[in-house]
């Protein structure tokens, strides 16, 4: 027990100083501890959470662009800001469990009529979830930024915003492999390498508008998400062009 003066000690107590833990019991609260916590936690070592928030390797969830399957439901996110407005949509492979993001939209200082294209050139069918912020931000004609893109055509409702349970729940889907992301995204993976915690524990909060659509589709986005519909067309060839379906034996 350190001695700090005559009158104070300081006392570390971690898991292995607890006689009822095995180490089958200590494994699975290891594995269950974010990283930034797991010293602490552990070993009783004092910690101010500086460093990366998820320091999971980027050679772990970089994958090569793919063709989505049409049938893996879709969502994106959008972070409004007038210097930075930032939006990722991600596609979700329910027989893994595992979230693909595929795309992304980033940039500042543009009106909201230009991020609405440049959104619904990705799919006008896709449906969005948006931070609840964006109810009561404004850009410059006292519109609530979420009715301002309602009325533009997007398909948007609000998303749940925890943020430490939301962090918690994206490093254990980084950490177990249910997260990919495709190799193009540059502006995704530049946020990732600086997303981290001061000094006293708190977020950076500078460069993390696509940190936070990931948060928001992985909080939000499995009861959002729906796969592309089927065009009349392909339906009615599917059925034989004649609108009678095409029974198979």
């Amino acid at each position: 027990m350190p001695e700090i003066s005559e009158s104070k000690f300081v006392v570390r107590a971690g898991w292995d100083d607890v006689p009822h833990l095995d180490e089958k019991t200590k494994k699975e609260l290891l594995e269950s501890t974010p990283p930034h916590l797991r010293d602490a936690r552990s070993k009783g070592e004092p910690s101010l959470g500086a460093g990366a928030i998820y320091p999971v390797p980027i050679s772990e969830i970089i994958v090569d662009p793919f063709e989505i399957p049409a049938y893996w439901p879709r969502v994106y996110a959008l972070d409004v800001g007038w210097n930075r407005t930032a939006v990722l949509w991600g596609a979700l492979d329910r027989s893994a469990d595992c979230w693909y993001f595929y795309t992304e939209h980033y940039r500042g200082k543009a009106e909201p009529s230009i991020h609405a294209a440049a959104i619904q050139a990705r799919g006008d069918w896709i449906p969005g979830l948006i931070d609840p912020a964006a109810r009561g931000r404004s850009q410059d004609d006292g519109k609530q930024l979420i009715v301002t893109y309602v009325m533009l055509g997007l398909k948007l409702e609000i998303t749940k915003n925890a943020l430490e349970s939301g962090i918690y729940e994206v490093w254990q889907r980084l950490s177990t492999g249910r997260i990919k992301v495709f190799s193009t995204l540059q502006n995704f993976w530049a946020e990732y390498r600086l997303y981290r915690r001061d000094e006293d524990g708190g977020i950076i909060k500078q460069f993390d508008h696509l940190m936070d659509d990931m948060r928001y589709i992985v909080l939000s986005g499995k009861g959002r998400a729906i796969p592309k519909p089927i065009e009349r067309t392909q339906l009615l060839s599917q059925m034989g062009g004649s609108g009678d379906p095409i029974l198979q034996f």
